[in-house]
């Protein structure tokens, strides 16, 4: 996904000060538009 890719080039370009970071928990929070239109997820309170 494309927020996948821009998170590995921000790994990219701090791996210089940490090798071992880590990326975690990537999650869609809401959706405007499209074919099924808005989509909202909800919370786990």
């Amino acid at each position: 996904t494309a927020v996948a890719s821009g998170l590995l080039t921000v790994y990219d370009m701090c791996k210089a000060v940490d090798r071992g970071m880590r990326i975690l928990d990537i999650e869609l929070v809401e959706k405007k538009g499209g074919k099924s239109g808005h989509w909202l997820r909800k919370s786990a309170d």
